[in-house]
């Protein structure tokens, strides 16, 4: 039974790595995705808002 241990160790090791390597994907295209703050804050004009509210 002891031969199992390296086995599923090693497998533990590479469904982390297998983890590390999507977050490291989602966290990349997260930023590429993300809207500076610079242009969150801008005001947006009233018009815009209204649509459909004649």
């Amino acid at each position: 039974m002891s031969g199992d241990v390296p086995d599923k160790s090693r497998g533990e090791q590479i469904q982390q790595a297998e983890r590390e390597a999507a977050r490291q994907r989602i966290l990349a295209q997260a930023e590429a995705d993300r809207i500076p703050a610079e242009e969150t804050d801008r005001a947006v004009p009233d018009r815009r808002w209204r649509r459909g509210q004649r």
